[in-house]
């Protein structure tokens, strides 16, 4: 990735060549609006300028100490930035800095960082960068505009997907002094780009070697960050050092950060091998997804007498909540009535209590559990005039806030439920014949598959499909491997699957990938259910163009009332908390942020608890 010889590097680099004839280096021009800061997605940042520290913070925490952490799985690459290898954990933010930082208790405010202040206009054509003058690399070389420059080129080419796709975006960019860039957006009316340009991560042009970028390696890079790669044992451990001429470490964004002198990443393959390592203490902190485990495996010792401290953090964030999609492009799944039917016929209560101890919370929402969410909230007078052109479009109950997924009795064979799909299904042209369901035109059985990529999955699947049955309903589950699987989901091969759709507190460009019209025909978008909707493309639109907090939340909102009313998804469940298992010489501050636990606020107490 990084190569401190500049001359070999400027000699192999065409597109830094590009770079320069593309620049126009001007004396700064009077600005068009005030240098800020911070910058919000939608309304005005929380921290004003001259804050002293993120509340989720501790400005006084400990320094020192060492933090051991787990991971499973391995990597073979220390470059984040490229689709090759598999790269090492936290090179971006340990050792890669962006223009800005996040400020963790809003859902997207930036704050200062290489960047001390940013400008744009009302319209966000454009973002000027003025960068902070201490600002330097770990190697002493100052960070200046043509770094910034060089970055948005270098990603614009050779990056991840999501980078090229969001830097093409700009038109131009100029260094205005050594320490200032501005970026002209064009008319593409994407008030976002401003803040992903400041989300940037900047590298030094004279220490990387364009050629080789895209391949994956295991050379240590050159960053600006708080860290600097101490030692890499090939897919085994990573250790970070602190850089002890961090040069923003006073930083109000940074204070009560970065608070170890030493973070190792050790990896484990095996996810049984992965568990007794941290039971003996081989890593100190360890984040917990199985239900089972977390209900049953922490009956140890060390959690028994205080030495491990198991807790759950609750997170303003959309939760990773998990659905069996309909693919609407199939004929059998046209009909809403037959997907209403099939969504009724999923026991998810008997599932949550025999699979998940009860611990997992049932999915209602494609925003679940925040401010974003529609669920058992009634619609206000901003979201009834953006759905007001588009009658029918939502439900009654999903409008007022009374509707919920449906509930059974939780003995997995409930009859009211069944009778409810059995109604549903004649009304749609279904009727019994003998124990199976076929269509009254022409006595085709009602039958589809539902693809699975692993053991969880196709446990799930399974008491599905035996829920289903009782209807006289076949769903076969088959179980492929992870090549079959991407290739056919990417090209809508299947007939239903389970998916998590990512949202964050700050849904924008991507929803229409999501559930935009125009996706369900482009193989690869995430259109899975292939649905094709004036409601649903007219949210997104209006999602796009808010520019206050409240006008924002109402189209979201809408547009999550669409979503649910045209019932393309039988939803499953999600983990209220974040669970996490630490050893008692791991602390942290009293307060969680909202987009939960920070490891990064971290510390470790000055005296270990006995082993």
């Amino acid at each position: 990735m990084l190569n401190a010889a500049a001359a070999t590097t400027r000699a192999a680099l065409p597109v830094a060549m590009a770079v320069w004839s593309s620049l126009t280096v001007l004396a700064a021009s009077p600005a068009a609006a005030e240098a800020l800061h911070a910058i919000a997605m939608h309304g005005t940042p929380a921290m004003p300028d001259g804050f002293s520290a993120a509340p989720y913070a501790d400005a006084d925490a400990p320094q020192g100490g060492r933090l051991v952490q787990g991971v499973l799985g391995t990597f073979d690459s220390l470059n984040p930035l490229i689709v090759k290898g598999i790269p090492a954990q936290s090179m971006r933010g340990y050792v890669i800095e962006s223009l800005m930082a996040r400020g963790y208790d809003e859902p997207f405010t930036l704050y200062g960082l290489l960047a001390r202040t940013i400008e744009t206009d009302d319209a966000r054509s454009y973002v000027t960068f003025s960068i902070d003058p201490a600002a330097h690399f770990s190697d002493g070389t100052p960070v200046t505009a043509a770094d910034v420059v060089f970055s948005w080129q270098l990603l614009r080419e050779h990056g991840r997907p999501s980078h090229r796709a969001y830097y093409s975006k700009v038109t131009k960019a100029q260094v205005l002094d050594e320490r200032t860039v501005r970026f002209d957006l064009g008319a593409g009316n994407d008030r976002e780009l401003p803040l992903i340009l400041g989300l940037m991560p900047v590298l030094p042009r004279h220490a990387v070697d364009v050629a080789a970028f895209e391949d994956s390696t295991l050379k240590k890079p050159i960053g600006s960050g708080p860290y600097v790669v101490a030692d890499v044992g090939f897919g085994k451990s990573i250790t970070f050092k602190r850089d002890p001429n961090y040069w923003g470490r006073a930083l109000p964004i940074n204070r009560g950060l970065w608070n170890f002198d030493e973070i190792r990443f050790d990896y484990y393959r095996d996810a049984n091998a992965f568990f007794e390592a941290f039971k003996t203490g081989l890593y100190d902190v360890r984040v917990e997804q199985d239900a089972s485990r977390w209900r049953t495996g922490y009956d140890i010792p060390a959690v028994r007498d205080g030495r491990i401290i198991k807790e759950a953090f609750v997170s303003g964030q959309p939760k990773l909540a998990s659905n069996f999609v309909f693919n609407t492009r199939r004929a059998i799944f046209a009909d809403i009535r037959v997907r209403q039917a099939i969504a009724l016929l999923f026991d998810a209560e008997w599932v949550n209590r025999n699979f998940f101890f009860g611990l997992y919370r049932r999915s209602a929402s494609f925003f679940d559990g925040s401010e974003l969410s529609a669920f058992h909230r009634s619609a206000d007078a901003r979201e009834r005039a953006l759905l007001a052109p588009f009658r029918g479009a939502v439900r009654a109950d999903v409008l007022d806030g009374t509707w919920s997924p449906p509930t059974s009795d939780g003995s997995g064979r409930d009859r009211k439920s069944l009778r409810q799909a059995l109604t549903l299904l004649a009304a749609a042209g279904y009727e019994l014949k003998g124990t199976e369901l076929r269509a009254r035109a022409d006595g085709r059985p009602l039958a589809f598959e539902i693809m699975v990529t692993n053991r969880d999955e196709e446990r799930l699947a399974l008491a599905f499909a035996d829920n289903l049955a009782r209807a006289g309903i076949l769903a076969q589950v088959r179980l492929v491997d992870a090549v079959q699987y991407d290739q056919r989901r990417l090209t809508f091969d299947f007939d239903m699957i389970e998916y998590r759709w990512e949202e964050s507190l700050s849904p924008g460009n991507e929803q229409s990938i999501y559930f935009g019209s125009a996706a369900a025909d482009e193989q690869g978008s995430r259109n899975y259910m292939g649905v094709k909707s004036a409601a649903v493309d007219a949210m997104i639109a209006a999602l796009l163009r808010a520019r206050e907090q409240p006008e924002f939340v109402a189209a979201v909102r809408a547009l999550d009332r669409v979503l649910i009313s045209g019932c393309y998804v039988v939803p499953l469940f999600y983990l209220p908390e974040q669970w996490v298992a630490r050893w008692s010489y791991i602390a942290h501050p009293a307060k969680t942020s909202l987009f939960g636990y920070l490891p990064e606020t971290w510390w470790r107490q000055k005296k270990r608890a006995p082993p």
